[in-house]
This record gives structure tokens, sequence and C-alpha cells, in this order.
């Protein structure tokens, strides 16, 4: 019988330097599942996503992924985490999404460009393939990470905070496509701190301030006594 389970998380705790950022996180991410990450500034979130998606190790516990290879994870930092000084065009960055196909060095074969054009009309960046990176505003340049993860066509998606820093019209342009992926029962964790768009688009939720209050369906999990638990959590963070 075939696990139903994407991500196994098993007793998980990680530490920088001496500042514990998760201790004891212990959650199960259904296949297929569309599941947002809500907690205050300094919860271990992105920490999370960063040690689900292979970029640290945790000091201890376990991860547990149902793919074969690192092309069937796709990654999607904050912003302010990207260099946007590198030199590289839109269509340079959409390619990345090939990159098994590709190899590091080669050039982009001309039978991939439909594929790219494609994403691009998806994200409604077409006209931009030669414009560079500190020419997008913030909403092109998630549109354009977007198209990226379009074309590595990963079965499980980790998006850390897509929406911030963004208008509302993109938002909605991305929401459109997260809602086509799990369509396509990709396995999507999401990073916000919209608590009413996670209410709305969201069905389950993970609600984390270093270990986890609550995790399940969102309706049930953003109550508030939850939300109180959040508010003495959030201020023990802070005093961390």
């Amino acid at each position: 019988m075939e696990n139903p389970f994407a991500i196994s998380v098993k007793d998980l705790a990680f530490s920088y330097n001496s500042i514990t950022a998760l201790n004891n996180v212990s959650v199960n991410f259904e296949r297929g599942c569309l599941t947002a990450i809500v907690g205050p500034n300094g919860a271990g979130k992105s920490t999370l996503l960063k040690l689900i998606a292979g970029l640290n190790q945790p000091n201890s516990g376990t991860i547990t992924r149902s793919i074969n290879s690192p092309q069937e994870l796709g990654y999607l930092p904050q912003q302010k985490e990207l260099d946007r000084t590198f030199p590289l065009r839109v269509i340079d960055v959409v390619a990345m999404g090939f990159w098994p196909q590709m190899g590091v060095l080669n050039g982009l074969p001309k039978k991939l460009l439909p594929k790219i054009n494609e994403a691009l009309q998806i994200v409604g960046l077409v006209g931009f393939e030669k414009r560079s990176l500190d020419c997008l505003s913030g909403g092109q340049l998630q549109r354009l990470l977007f198209a990226r993860l379009i074309i590595q066509d990963a079965s499980i998606i980790l998006l850390d905070e897509p929406f911030a820093a963004v208008d509302n019209s993109t938002t909605r342009d991305l929401l459109k496509i997260i809602q086509k992926w799990h369509q396509m029962k990709k396995t999507i964790i999401v990073i916000s701190h919209d608590l009413e768009l996670v209410k709305k688009h969201f069905p389950t939720t993970l609600l984390l301030s270093k270990t986890i209050i609550d995790s399940g369906l969102t309706q049930s999990v953003l109550n508030a006594e939850n939300m109180m638990k959040l508010t003495f959590s959030s201020s023990e963070v802070l005093n961390d």
C-alpha cells in the first residue's frame, strides 16, 4: 500500500548557534495537500521549509520525503534572499527549471522554448524574456519564479511567503496557479501571514511557534483558543 504522506517530520529540532528555531516538531503532510504554515515572526516557519527542502540538516529528528530525486521538489524562497543583481535574464531563470535535461554548462535547446513561452504566458510575462532581474518589480519577479516552478513540474512545492510585497492582481494570479497545481494532486506547502487568505484558499493549516500548536483543517486550527495560544507563544518568541 502506498504511503499516504508526501512528507513526514518526526521529533525535529534545529538551532542557529545557541538559539532554538524548532523543537519537538512532528507532522505529516498528505500527498496532494494544500497546506498553509502560519505563525509569528521568528516562529521557525522558513526554517522548517528549508529543512524539508534539504537546504539545512536538523540537529535531531528525521524528515522523510516521497520523492526519488531533487528535481521532484520545488522551493521558492523569500524575495529578500534572492540576489537580483546577478546578471540573469527572465528566460535564463525560467530555463533553470530544465536543469536536469540541460546540464549546468549546456545552452538552452530550441526544443524547450515552446514550454518556456507557455510558462511565461501563464504567469503574464510574455515579452519580458530578455529583461534582467533588476528591471522587474516585486510582483513580476514572483511571477517569474512561478514560471520556473511550472517548468520544473515538481510533485512537492514549497513556497515561502509568495504573496509578500506583491499587489492584489499578482496575488490572485498566483493563487490561480496554486489552485491548478492542487487540482493536479501536487503537494503544496505555503507560508503566509494573511489569515483571511489562508481561511479562504487553504484547506489545511499548520500553526507553528517553534513547536506545533495545532494542525489539521484550517477552520478548526484557526480558532479563538489557538489564536490566544499563538499570542502567548508569540511574546515568548519575541523575548528569546
